[in-house]
């Protein structure tokens, strides 16, 4: 059994290895590579479940990860880089951080996407005043799946692309960040 000294030391390790990641691309040639595999997850959520489209229709925006790595041994954490798209055009970069802690091994990637119901909900994202609590719950993409899913809060979370092994029972959240396009142009 891991000491309590042990788990806040791994936990503080995780968190400021996640935390030294930078939030928006820093070249050209990154941002164009994120935009690129950003565009190919959005055909991916369309194509494993097109009644997923009312939410693009009908969100005032959504944030897009199309590459979340996730790993664990007891404590876990993800990291992923995105893009935050406002009618349909890319308005800023965002990347999700994510710790957990319970019973749980392995390592995973998906992709996940976060629609905005009201300007609200938006505009708390870009304040970086937005995270996800461990009773949020996400759907998991599959034909149909997004027909009968409803905004919470203001918001609706889907995951996908879901590759590798996790076992999990563990408590935890997600948090994020943002950076206006333009800022490191």
């Amino acid at each position: 059994m891991r000491s309590n000294l042990q788990v806040v030391g791994l936990f503080v390790f995780i968190t400021a290895l996640v935390a030294g990641c930078t939030t928006a691309p820093t070249t050209e040639a990154d941002r164009a590579m994120l935009n690129s595999e950003a565009e190919l997850a959005i055909r991916k959520f369309k194509l494993d479940d097109p009644t997923i489209l009312r939410f693009f229709e009908t969100s005032v925006g959504f944030a897009i990860f199309p590459s979340v790595g996730k790993g664990a041994i007891g404590i876990g954490g993800a990291y992923g880089k995105g893009e935050l798209f406002q009618n349909g055009v890319v308005v800023g970069y965002c990347d999700l951080t994510q710790a957990t802690i319970g019973l749980q091994l392995g390592g995973q990637n998906y992709r996940e996407i976060i629609f905005f119901e009201t300007q609200q909900a938006l505009d708390e994202f870009k304040a970086e005043r937005f995270a996800v609590s461990a009773q949020a719950s996400a759907v998991a993409v599959k034909t149909g799946a997004a027909k009968t899913a409803k905004y919470e809060n203001g918001v609706a979370i889907f995951v996908g692309g879901e590759a590798g092994l996790m076992a999990e029972a563990s408590v935890g959240g997600q948090k994020f960040n943002y950076v206006p396009k333009g800022t490191f142009d």
